[in-house]
């Protein structure tokens, strides 16, 4: 066996700090990319934030007692750090940069329907940056396909709060993403 291999076959109870953090934000990585999106309009602001992830991961891993999963962990710090990014950047531009991430096309994918897939991913992060901030942590928590009991975790709130910020987001979202077809449709 090579050393890679042995190095990532440690059970995670014996796992050296390091190793720990580099299997969370590999594991995670997507999650924490998505999360960062849907609080930074650019680049470099989303690789600023990602950055702010892995150190207050790092800060907070001794403290990880597993009252909850490492996902949800990760998630609330991750959270967390874009409520406090958010209240460091200032106030809010009137123009939201649309989000560009690259659509990766699989062999053999139609380009039309790889295109309309980006589209609507990027109609979506642009309504939900609209959103107020506890709505759009339940959208982007939904999103990556946490129940109301692990988001009402992440959030340090009631279950029954998070279905209201569910049902309001939602409603938010058809007002926001009605408004962008119609305009597409002028």
């Amino acid at each position: 066996m090579t050393a890679d291999l042995l190095e990532h076959s440690v059970p995670p109870a014996q796992e050296r700090p390091e190793q720990r953090l580099e299997r969370l934000l590999t594991q995670h990585a997507r999650p924490l990319e998505r999360v960062a999106a849907s609080y930074a309009r650019t680049v470099a602001e989303r690789e600023d934030l990602l950055q702010d992830f892995a150190l207050a991961l790092w800060l907070a891993l001794p403290g990880f007692r597993g009252d909850c999963s490492e996902r949800t962990f990760i998630l609330r710090i991750a959270h967390n750090r874009s409520v406090t990014f958010l209240s460091k950047r200032g106030p809010k531009s009137e123009a939201v940069e649309e989000y560009q991430e690259s659509a990766e096309a699989s062999s053999g994918a139609n380009p039309a329907i790889v295109y309309e897939r980006k589209e609507r991913g990027n109609r979506l992060l642009t309504a939900t940056r609209a959103l107020p901030v506890p709505h759009r942590q339940v959208v982007t928590l939904l999103l990556e396909g946490l129940s109301h009991r692990e988001i009402a975790d992440v959030l340090g709130v009631t279950e029954n709060n998070v279905a209201v910020r569910a049902t309001r987001a939602r409603a938010a979202l058809r007002v926001l993403l009605g408004d962008v077809q119609q305009k597409e449709e002028r």
